[in-house]
């Protein structure tokens, strides 16, 4: 008995085994006319003008990556709060839509994590805001959303401290205790001594949190690079800041007091430095009394300052050690670092409670939960 078996027809055939429950589903998707393969996927996320180069290669374009959770509405609340300009749960949603639009985002309740988003959109809606209530600005918020030099310098004194809430400061407190930098019953002593120096030396609340989350990760008191030392970092020698605070002969001993005994010594270096005496202070002279006090005295925001040593690449315009430091560049370093430090804090707070509100049975996904927050963690992980 002769057989004519064609070859090519047995490599074609889709040999299904009926028994099994997943083929009649593999066979629907495989059918589907939407279906793409990976390469046609790629290629159609890379035309979207979501997936933009610029968003990725260029730090001075403000990001955020989607993590576990996310919303964008909770994404704009975060982002508009840790600049200073808490919202509504109706104007996140309003400002969510923007967001979703300026990104290609065609559903805004579809992100994924991973996902990052051009914060531009919501940079300039910020913008807009201050533009149109700039004739009869709120005390506090249009003090806390200053994101230049020329714009905060504008503010009277009042205006830096009267706000009751606070939020960067607040959060940055509740980081610093969940880290155990501050013991939790010293936090409210911590927070009544920060807001009677602010209105001592006339600064926003806000603004001391932004800066010592960039000096000393958020009031550590223990943060030390072997120059410099505490929650604002005292540096050695006869003429600098750890002299100031009564240090001079043995900085190191800063680390071995407490966030509330290290106000007092800030306190007592702030008087010797004449912030006292300057007026309103904005964040980036606030900044410019702890980094290099002689800086204070070039007042244009473009202009390249005389700052010795190697700084953290956020203060650089653009993000960039070879380029200058300015003033401009330092007020985007901060409020960026501080939307980076806080909002990868919330994240790992929201994930462990998670976890601990509902344990998984599942192994792999307990490992990829451990994985997630461990990232959040990790010092280098850039958010």
């Amino acid at each position: 008995m002769n057989f004519n078996i064609d070859s090519k027809a047995l490599v074609k055939t889709a040999f299904v085994n009926p028994n099994d429950p997943n083929a009649n589903t593999r066979l629907q998707g495989q059918n589907l006319p939407g279906r793409v393969g990976f390469a046609q996927t790629l290629a159609q996320l890379q035309s979207k003008p979501g997936v933009n180069s610029s968003t990725f290669l260029n730090p001075s374009v403000p990001s955020v990556a989607v993590q576990d959770g996310d919303t964008l509405s909770n994404i704009v609340k975060n982002h508009m709060e840790a600049m200073g300009r808490p919202v509504s749960n109706a104007e996140a949603m309003r400002l969510s839509q923007d967001l979703a639009k300026a990104n290609g985002i065609s559903n805004p309740d579809r992100i994924y994590p991973g996902q990052r988003l051009n914060m531009t959109a919501l940079n300039q809606a910020l913008n807009h805001s201050k533009a149109n209530t700039a004739s009869n600005p709120p005390v506090a918020n249009s003090a806390l959303a200053m994101n230049s030099a020329s714009q905060a310098r504008q503010l009277q004194p009042s205006s830096l401290v009267q706000s009751g809430q606070h939020p960067v400061l607040q959060k940055t407190l509740d980081r610093a205790v969940a880290k155990g930098f501050i013991p939790p019953q010293e936090r409210q002593q911590v927070f009544d001594k920060i807001l009677n120096m602010s209105r001592t030396y006339q600064f926003a609340p806000d603004d001391f949190a932004r800066m010592t989350l960039m000096e000393s990760d958020g009031m550590n008191p223990k943060a030390t690079n072997n120059r410099c030392h505490g929650i604002i970092q005292f540096c050695d020698g006869p003429d600098r800041g750890a002299a100031s605070a009564g240090f001079g002969s043995n900085a190191k001993a800063i680390l071995g007091h407490s966030v509330l005994q290290q106000l007092d010594m800030v306190s007592k270096y702030f008087d010797e430095t004449g912030l006292k005496g300057m007026g309103p202070t904005s964040l980036d002279d606030l900044y410019l009394t702890v980094l290099t006090p002689s800086a204070r005295s070039v007042k244009a925001p473009d202009a390249h300052l005389n700052i010795a040593g190697s700084q953290a690449k956020q203060l650089y315009v653009n993000n960039d050690k070879g380029a200058p430091i300015t003033r401009n560049s330092i007020m985007q370093g901060l409020y960026q670092n501080a939307i980076e430090r806080l909002s990868k804090h919330e994240h790992a707070q929201t994930l462990a409670q998670a976890n601990t509100a509902q344990p998984s049975n599942n192994p792999q996904l307990n490992r990829a939960q451990a994985l997630r927050v461990s990232a959040y963690l990790n010092q280098d992980y850039l958010r």
